[in-house]
């Protein structure tokens, strides 16, 4: 679903319209015209097409988010896991184990989470 992919601009683009909602477009644009270097006209545009795809909402010049960074960023992850390893978390933890020694915090993080999903 191509609603829950972005760019890496558009990635950057949302960021900071979550890191700053409720925010007005016109403060928006200036934040992009700082992080991005964006015009405003590119920074309406990049809104519009996100506020499209059920990200964000434009109203009376407020901008606010639909969907959390959370929720966006979990979807995006299930999808990947989806296409790239047949849904297969396990294959998906297999495989960047594989290329990344994980620190015993990180295994001691992954099994307390495994835990509180047997709950």
């Amino acid at each position: 679903m191509a609603q829950w992919k972005l760019g890496e601009v558009e990635s950057r683009f949302a960021d900071l319209i979550w890191k700053n909602e409720p925010v007005t477009s016109r403060r928006l644009s200036e934040l992009a015209e700082e992080a991005l270097s964006w015009k405003r006209t590119t920074t309406y545009t990049v809104l519009k097409r996100l506020c499209d795809r059920g990200l964000f909402r434009n109203e009376g010049g407020r901008v606010t988010s639909l969907v959390s960074r959370e929720e966006f960023y979990a979807r995006q992850s299930e999808e990947f896991v989806e296409e790239t390893f047949d849904g297969s978390l396990p294959a998906f933890v297999a495989a960047f184990g594989s290329r990344k020694k994980l620190s015993t915090a990180e295994i001691d993080e992954l099994q307390k989470i495994i835990e509180q999903m047997r709950r």
